[in-house]
């Protein structure tokens, strides 16, 4: 499958979405991304979901992130055509590389506001809504979604979905390759109970091959990413790039051709410390920033005792980057192949 060219935000010119971070709710903050971006030049990193009356009527700043985050996409929840595009413009004018609605998430909070999963019931709705954003902003807009909700979890349902969405001028699906239980599952057991099915999405990208098809559920290694660039366009990790986020030093070279050096875990907690001590100069805590690195030591000799004593230590009044060199101490570097 010949790659697109995407001259947008990334540095080696290949596709925005060719490998992604996923939106997860109060994991992917604006810190956790900044760390991420230590590890990975081009890799697409999303926000957490941010609702459209968080945006219009909340009191804090839900847009803020630093420039060095670039590439960067905004999922928005939402289901009011009109209010997702004025945020969709206050986005770009923030800078912002893409929109994303999300239309996968299955929490019952959000089946209340009327989007996440429950809209794929509504696809109608969903052009509207893609097609509002479309018309205020000149950056790419796209759908996040599952395979399927309940009962309505046929290929032919899916098929119904893409083919209603497409329609509003959406070329891009990011398709969580599990259909979700809009009753009787919590938000975790929607993200690994319902079984996957990867051939559903890949048979997606045949039917379809004008758009723009990337996977997401359940992947955990660079050998899964490559098999899936067999079939679709694109790859989202979740879960595994938080709790094992060294992964991400490998990602340029294997996935985008930039070979550039690889930092070590070393240098990455380093190249952390101007913006820890700017963190907290202007008046938060440590632990907004060292919780997301608990998992940079993974599999290295000492990396419990790295987690543990961050954890014990980082939430302590008036904690500093001596905290972070000091569980720093008690892990060892391996190899950079490893």
């Amino acid at each position: 499958m010949p790659d697109q060219k995407f001259s947008v935000g990334n540095v080696s010119g290949y596709p925005l979405n060719r490998f992604s971070i996923a939106p997860m709710l109060d994991w992917t903050d604006r810190h956790c991304r900044y760390f991420h971006r230590l590890l990975t030049r081009n890799t697409l990193l999303y926000t957490e979901m941010v609702t459209t009356g968080a945006i219009l009527f909340g009191k804090g700043d839900y847009l803020q992130y630093s420039a060095d985050e670039h590439p960067i996409a905004l999922q928005l929840g939402g289901s009011d055509p009109d209010a997702l595009a004025k945020c969709a413009r206050i986005a770009e004018e923030r800078g912002y590389d893409e929109i994303n609605l999300n239309v996968g998430c299955p929490s019952d909070r959000v089946q209340n506001g009327r989007f996440g999963a429950c809209l794929m019931a509504s696809s109608p709705l969903v052009a509207d809504c893609v097609a509002a954003m479309r018309a205020e902003v000149s950056i790419p807009v796209t759908v996040k979604s599952r395979i399927g909700i309940d009962d309505l979890d046929s290929y032919e349902f899916l098929l119904d979905f893409i083919e209603t969405v497409k329609q509003s001028g959406c070329d891009t699906f990011i398709v969580h390759a599990r259909k979700a239980w809009l009753s009787g599952l919590s938000p975790k057991e929607n993200r690994d109970i319902p079984p996957l099915d990867y051939e559903r999405v890949y048979q997606l990208k045949r039917d379809y091959p004008q758009l723009t098809i990337a996977i997401n559920g359940g992947i955990t290694d660079l050998a899964q990413i490559k098999e899936h660039l067999l079939h679709v366009d694109g790859v989202m990790v979740g879960r595994e790039a938080y709790q094992n986020p060294y992964m991400l030093a490998h990602i340029d070279a294997e996935l985008f051709a930039d070979h550039h050096a690889i930092s070590s875990r070393h240098d990455i907690i380093m190249q952390m410390l101007p913006y820890i001590e700017q963190h907290l100069q202007s008046g938060g805590y440590l632990s907004h920033i060292t919780r997301h690195m608990l998992g940079l030591f993974q599999g290295v000799p000492g990396a419990r005792a790295w987690r543990r004593y961050l954890s014990e230590n980082a939430t302590r009044k008036g904690a500093g980057t001596e905290v972070l060199l000091a569980a720093l101490g008690h892990v060892q570097e391996c190899d950079l192949a490893d």
